[in-house]
């Protein structure tokens, strides 16, 4: 039984990983990353429009890390700042990731380094949206049993890829509502 509840733990927990990605240790500064378009065009074809939006979006994916770093810390599903930068769907897996951590006792402790860097901007779209590319290092990023602060097996870090989509709302705001870690592909 031990053993199962284990594994399911392991399971449910590495979700968490990548349902969240939470966390950040050094946040980024929105606009000290480079704009790049799908393809590879740099920043100087960005209209001011398209560097605004990128800019926005990095600022808010760099708040939903470091929301999400403090609700999973304190296994606070509904952390207030979570919405201020969060939308669903990705909500809603972040609350869910965090409940069912918090259910088996786990939370997540340590540092989770970003360098997000923006691939695309679509101000067309409907809603408008940016696509956000992130190196996440999560080597010192550990989910941990909130009793004994035992690293929950099977839940180790790492570098590798993450991805993350940006929209605008109607009242505005740029919102995260989107996205997946890609652990297979380190970087």
């Amino acid at each position: 039984m031990r053993t199962r509840h284990s594994r399911r733990l392991i399971c449910l927990l590495s979700l968490a990983l990548l349902a969240a990605n939470t966390g950040c240790g050094a946040e980024p500064e929105a606009d000290a990353r480079p704009l790049i378009r799908a393809g590879g065009t740099p920043a100087a074809h960005f209209t001011a429009s398209e560097q605004a939006a990128g800019k926005a979006a990095l600022a808010a994916y760099s708040g939903y890390l470091a929301a999400s770093r403090v609700a999973s810390a304190r296994s606070d599903p509904g952390h207030p700042e979570l919405t201020r930068f969060l939308a669903d769907p990705l909500l809603t897996r972040v609350r869910v990731t965090i409940r069912t951590a918090k259910e088996h006792g786990a939370m997540r402790t340590g540092r989770l380094v970003s360098d997000p860097t923006v691939v695309s901007v679509d101000l067309v779209a409907d809603p408008p949206t940016v696509e956000i590319q992130d190196c996440l290092d999560a080597t010192d990023y550990r989910l941990v049993y909130a009793k004994d602060h035992r690293v929950v097996p099977g839940t180790g870090g790492g570098r590798y890829l993450a991805t993350a989509t940006a929209a605008r709302y109607p009242d505005g705001r740029w919102l995260i509502n989107g996205g997946a870690a890609h652990q297979d592909q380190p970087c």
